[in-house]
């Protein structure tokens, strides 16, 4: 097993992991600041499409943790750039999401339209629906790429989980009798772009996460150790059965920060 020391970057999950609701969870502020202090490269990995950087950014300060837009990559700017590698300028892509993917998706040159998209691109939306489903399936049945920002389950909010984008992709899936490509957690597309942000290697970074399901399978699939901290989803009981196995569990980034100031 690599010792804590080892890793030269991090890719961290933001909800669960650096704060909870509206408030940091303790000890991420005091992470975050001995990472700056040592130099050692992180990315906020987010697979929320709806949030711009700028947004996410603003957020942490408001609860004390210093960051930049720069350091955060979200599910819509992977999908951006998937789409950039696959598709010229002015390509016409149909879309259900919210402001963070639209920015994204138009920021690229890409034209968002109804009308006989080569692309269909499923990110979340609090305001889905049956003519968006409709309009979706009748693409992807007439030609267009499949594509979701992730397929979570569930959305956690202050109040509890809400379905997450996995509700949205699996209704146009099956009405489009088509799988989709998924960009996010826990598929290696979106780990491996933040990696080519980071400029290092997959075996040099620790992929930290509170979610067996995500995070923890996104470093099996990526080659990359993966650390669970229990402060949101998932706990050691369930770790202990899952297919893919944490590298290491800490109870939270304190804890995880004394094994790296030994």
């Amino acid at each position: 097993m690599t010792t804590a020391t080892a890793y030269k970057g991090y890719l961290l999950d933001l909800d669960g992991t650096i704060y909870r609701g509206g408030e940091a969870i303790p000890g991420a502020a005091a992470f975050i600041s001995y990472l700056k202090e040592q130099r050692i490269p992180y990315l906020y990995l987010t697979n929320n499409s709806s949030a711009s950087p700028e947004h996410v950014a603003d957020r942490l300060c408001a609860m004390g943790i210093d960051a930049k837009p720069a350091d955060v990559y979200t599910s819509s700017m992977a999908t951006a750039t998937y789409l950039k590698e696959r598709a010229s300028a002015g390509t016409k892509v149909y879309m259900i999401g919210e402001q963070g993917l639209r920015e994204q998706l138009t920021v690229s040159s890409f034209e968002i339209t109804e009308d006989s998209p080569a692309y269909v691109v499923v990110g979340i939306d609090r305001e889905f629906t049956y003519e968006k489903l409709a309009t979706a399936a009748r693409a992807v049945r007439a030609g267009a790429v499949l594509l979701a920002t992730n397929t979570d389950a569930a959305l956690p909010t202050e109040i509890g989980l809400y379905p997450g984008n996995g509700s949205l992709v699996a209704a146009v899936s099956v009405a489009a009798a088509t799988k989709p490509i998924v960009i996010g957690k826990p598929q290696s597309i979106i780990v491996n772009y933040a990696l080519d942000i980071l400029g290092i290697r997959a075996e040099e970074t620790l992929i930290v996460g509170d979610n067996l399901y995500t995070d923890i399978e996104a470093g099996a699939n990526s080659g990359l150790d993966s650390m669970l901290v229990l402060t949101g989803y998932s706990n050691r009981e369930e770790a202990a059965v899952h297919p893919a196995r944490p590298t290491h569990i800490a109870e939270d980034l304190t804890d995880w920060m004394k094994k790296l100031t030994l």
